[in-house]
């Protein structure tokens, strides 16, 4: 038996009865069927999309402050509007996916941020004012925000339990790898290119998705068993035997079959895995993730480094990929918390805390309360993304960081204290967890 959350034991904590053999042979199949890899890379493209849009302005920023035409000529004040606006769409884009992702599940909400995405995107690269450069990234900053909400859950709850951890890093990967291709692209093409370049994986996601399934835990939640049933097969392979998995996850769904109401989100088995990653969000963001990206290059010009902006934005780039590929390889061996505690942001406090809030988020109100968090994650970087620049501009670069490197220090009690450790268990298992009330993680 594996060990327990943070220790836990009991007879309380297993939901379910044990049946090593069907549950390995389904962990077998699943990790032997390649097709839950290939539904997996469909879905993260939106997340590549996501992170290429993400840095977009970091080239893009000095280019335009120096621009022959007036009409997009960035003062220092749209500069600040340019770079944040983003993250305005991306907060929007969390509350639509409040209810998009329990409306039209999660594989539908997925492809359809690719309608504004598409849309931003070509704005930007037709722009011919300051105002199609602000629409066009709000649209793209909307589809953000949506993907944020919607594919970390679908990709937790299509993955078999041993590679969950492996896979749900993969949003991350991707959005760091759509950055640094980002920035790659940026030393050879001019902005509007970029713009242009940016609609292939847009494309290319909705291609992919339409043809792998939805989720068989969304689809059981709309009383469509023979499509779960079905879902759950192809994901997990011909031979794979997964009748105990799916009667785990049927078991579940019919326990919380009803939405959930006001008086349920009082009970403390919702509120406290909701509250423990809105603070995850919130933290996450206050690290200064989001304006030290959007800003990259102009932080950088700003200092005495001996290399190029632009080389040094996308060394940066470089050694963030590599930083969530080996998080990506060790969480489902180290665990979460310990990533948390010993690695940088890339390791820790960026792939992890998204994976947390999918693992831990109970079924039943998941599709809000993601959508809650990527809400409350992007006001929070808009807020500091918008103020960024007019504090570098009246303090100077150090205050903002020594900002920033107080709340590392803060997150690090908070992992401490409240974050559960997830590594090997299934999403009903966690579920369990939290309803035996055995471990008071906010006292």
């Amino acid at each position: 038996m594996q060990e327990p959350l943070l220790g836990a034991e009991g007879p309380g904590y297993d939901t379910f009865p044990e049946e090593p053999a069907p549950e390995d042979r389904s962990r077998v199949g699943a990790l032997q069927n390649k097709r839950v890899f290939l539904a997996t890379f469909a879905a993260v493209l939106g997340n590549f999309s996501f992170g290429y849009a993400l840095v977009y302005t970091s080239p893009v920023i000095p280019a335009l402050e120096h621009a022959s035409d007036p009409e997009l000529r960035l003062t220092k004040s749209q500069a600040s509007w340019f770079g944040s606006v983003f993250t305005l769409g991306a907060a929007t884009g969390g509350l639509s996916a409040m209810v998009l992702n329990d409306l039209l599940g999660r594989k539908l909400s997925i492809m359809f941020s690719a309608a504004p995405s598409a849309a931003g995107y070509a704005l930007m690269a037709g722009a011919h004012g300051f105002w199609m450069l602000l629409l066009g990234r709000t649209l793209t900053g909307f589809a953000g925000g949506l993907t944020a909400a919607c594919i970390p859950v679908y990709v937790s709850e299509i993955s078999p339990p041993r590679v969950r951890g492996a896979l749900g890093a993969t949003p991350q990967l991707m959005a760091v790898f759509g950055s640094l291709s980002l920035y790659a692209l940026g030393l050879r093409l001019p902005w509007r290119w970029l713009a242009v370049a940016g609609e292939v994986p847009v494309l290319a996601m909705i291609l992919l998705l339409s043809f792998m399934p939805n989720s068989p835990r969304f689809l059981l939640s709309r009383g469509r068993d023979e499509e779960a049933l079905q879902a759950l097969a192809w994901l997990r392979g011909a031979h794979a035997d997964i009748r105990w998995e799916f009667e785990q996850i049927q078991d579940n769904v019919q326990r919380q079959s009803s939405r959930m109401s006001w008086a349920e989100a009082r009970d403390p088995e919702v509120y406290r895995p909701i509250i423990i990653a809105l603070l995850m969000r919130f933290l996450q963001q206050l690290t200064g993730i989001t304006p030290i990206l959007v800003y990259l290059q102009s932080i950088f010009a700003s200092t005495a480094v001996l290399l190029p902006p632009e080389d040094d934005a996308a060394i940066v780039g470089a050694v963030r990929l590599f930083s969530v590929l080996i998080a990506a390889l060790t969480m489902d061996l180290a665990g979460r918390k310990v990533l948390l505690f010993v690695s940088g942001y890339a390791m820790g406090w960026g792939p992890i805390t998204w994976l947390l809030m999918s693992e831990i988020l109970p079924l039943r109100a998941r599709g809000v309360a993601s959508g809650l968090c990527v809400l409350a994650s992007w006001l929070t970087a808009f807020a500091l993304t918008k103020s960024f620049l007019p504090v570098v501009n009246t303090f100077g670069l150090q205050v903002p960081f020594f900002f920033f490197a107080a709340i590392c220090l803060v997150n690090l009690v908070f992992t401490g204290c409240c974050v559960p450790e997830t590594k090997g268990r299934s999403l009903e298992q966690i579920e369990s967890f939290f309803r035996t009330r055995r471990w008071s993680f906010l006292r």
